[in-house]
């Protein structure tokens, strides 16, 4: 398959996906926009400064998805729009939204409005897009060559899960002695942190919420160091908690609230304030709900 042949696949796709219209019309499979000359009305595929804006966004959509910060997406929109060549460009970018708008004063002038919820983190596809912008505004990248790269950082795979399951272990298990476990403690608590990264993947899969994989997960590692504990076995409860609740915790989305707000981004930095604090409160319930309800439970003790 060809270079064009490809480029067009990947604009019908990504047309499919996000239901691009113009003037409101009923999204389609592909669109035409009217070009008008002496006399004359020649319909195109795809008007030039709307498939380098359209462009522009998905660079920043994917982006902003895999964990981007919020000046930093907006940053790279700006210097395509620049490298394009498109006057009189507005970029506006929120933590799950962007706004973009081009030759505002000009018959051609168009905008796209882009919802983005909140997902994960991927360095590996922000390492690549930077790459791919940086390429762009060196004018070393065509629109289709830079249309292909885009479906490659997209499709672009997450870690193995035996990978994703070792490395929250191991973390966990460091974590636990960090904080004071000893030695059996940090081997059970990795042990259950490969567990735990396992259910949460089975979670993402079904499309759970995100909150109930919190307060599950905290939920599970509290109710199996109770239960280590009951055994009889050297651990000490607390610390395989502590340690096993860290690859929960929110601390991009904290970390980058507080950037958010230094950067005066103050609506971006309450959004991800408030999901760090909702994140933090479903820890919490998972936590002292197993708590409690060993307390009062025939037999328990109070810890």
């Amino acid at each position: 398959m060809n270079k064009e042949n490809e480029f067009s696949r990947i604009l019908w796709q990504i047309q499919d996906k996000h239901g691009i219209t113009e003037h409101g019309k009923a999204p389609r499979r592909a669109y035409f926009i009217k070009r008008t000359s002496v006399n004359k009305t020649r319909g195109v595929f795809m008007h030039d400064n709307k498939e380098k804006l359209t462009l522009a966004v998905e660079i920043a959509d994917l982006l902003l998805r895999s964990g981007g910060e919020i000046y930093r997406v907006e940053d790279t929109l700006l210097h395509i729009l620049d490298a394009f060549g498109l006057e009189n460009y507005d970029v506006y970018v929120l933590s799950n939204g962007i706004f973009a708008s081009a030759n505002e004063d000009r018959e051609d002038a168009c905008s796209i409005i882009r919802h983005v919820p909140l997902g994960d983190v991927h360095l590996g596809k922000i390492a690549a897009l930077n790459q791919l912008s940086r390429e762009i505004c060196g004018q070393s990248c065509s629109i289709e060559e830079a249309w292909i790269r885009l479906k490659q950082c997209q499709d672009m795979p997450a870690p193995k899960p035996w990978v994703q399951g070792l490395s929250c272990g191991i973390g966990c298990g460091c974590f636990c002695a960090i904080f004071g476990g000893g030695f059996f403690d940090a081997v059970f608590t990795a042990a259950l942190g490969i567990f735990l990264q396992y259910m949460r993947m089975e979670h993402e899969s079904r499309k759970t919420s995100k909150f109930m994989t919190n307060i599950v997960g905290s939920a599970f590692m509290t109710a199996a160091s109770l239960l280590l504990f009951n055994l009889g076995l050297p651990v000490r409860q607390d610390k395989i908690v502590i340690g096993g609740i860290v690859p929960l915790l929110p601390g991009i989305a904290l970390t980058t609230s507080i950037r958010d707000l230094f950067n005066g981004d103050y609506l971006s930095g309450a959004i991800h304030l408030l999901d760090a604090l909702l994140t933090a409160m479903c820890i919490a319930v998972g936590v002292g709900f197993v708590i409690i309800l060993y307390q009062h439970f025939p037999g328990g003790v109070r810890l």
